[in-house]
């Protein structure tokens, strides 16, 4: 499946349409970026049931900044519109294997649990 290019405009319909969305946040002129482009791109041939995306940080600084993106690649995994997993770096394809893997097995209920009593206790803390 090829990738989607997501903007700030199609982004909250592609993040509410999909599940699962991996998401590359790159630019062009970054040497790690392009090498870890294959190994995203074939990825995304191997699991046509989720949806790969990448977010071009230079036409899309508003996106990037919204995300505190500091170094790329970094690769974001959204399931059920929270965010599960974000890491800065070209992953070797073992290792995105690895996280995608993860990442299918995570109980959602559990996530949006934990994410909910976090919410609680940073309003108990700060009120």
């Amino acid at each position: 499946m090829s990738t989607v290019e997501l903007t700030k405009e199609n982004f909250d319909q592609v993040v509410t349409d999909n599940d699962f969305l991996l998401i590359d946040f790159w630019a062009s002129w970054c040497g790690p970026c392009r090498q870890f482009a294959p190994v995203y791109d074939a990825a995304s041939e191997r699991h046509p049931d989720l949806v790969f995306a990448k977010v071009d940080t230079e036409a899309q600084q508003e996106l990037a900044a919204a995300f505190e993106i500091r170094s790329i690649p970094t690769l974001m995994i959204v399931r059920d519109n929270v965010a599960v997993f974000s890491q800065p770096g070209a992953l070797p394809e073992s290792a995105l294997e690895d996280v995608i893997g993860q990442a299918r097995k995570l109980d959602m209920d559990e996530v949006r649990e934990s994410v909910e009593q976090q919410k609680q206790q940073a309003q108990q803390e700060n009120p």
